[in-house]
């Protein structure tokens, strides 16, 4: 368990800090998002800003915080699990600039298949992942 937050941690804050170094994104506009600061395409494909790219250095700084405790880490594992289960569905919704986050910040394009494996990964470490190390007393 503490494996996968300091591995989520680890990637996210790299994507983060990624995000926010000029050659890394594309040039990119969209007319719905308020907060061009950034706007561009990571690695050619996801859309990110500014606000995306502290959003997901915000998550790697507390997934490698989390690692240090198992229990912090199952936390930090649901916390992911449904925070971007809800940003996935927030990417398929194109109504109410709901996929901009109202503006602040894009879920669409690949960001959503994205969004969706991220959540599934950290759902099956929160829910379904038994600690093999954790000694049982009789």
């Amino acid at each position: 368990m503490k494996s996968f937050a300091l591995f989520y941690g680890v990637v996210f804050l790299l994507v983060g800090i990624a995000g926010s170094i000029p050659g890394m994104t594309s040039p990119h506009d969209h007319p719905d998002v308020v907060v061009g600061t950034g706007l561009g395409l990571l690695f050619g494909l996801f859309p990110v800003n500014v606000i995306h790219n502290i959003i997901h250095a915000a998550f790697g700084a507390w997934g490698i915080l989390a690692s240090r405790d198992r229990g912090w880490s199952r936390t930090y594992a649901k916390s992911v699990a449904i925070i971007y289960a809800l940003l996935t569905v927030f990417g398929l919704i194109a109504a109410g600039r709901i996929y901009t986050t109202f503006g602040l910040a894009p879920l669409y394009g690949h960001d959503v298949w994205l969004h969706a494996a991220l959540a599934a990964g950290a759902a099956y470490f929160a829910f379904a992942h038994r600690d093999d190390r954790v000694a049982t007393h009789a």
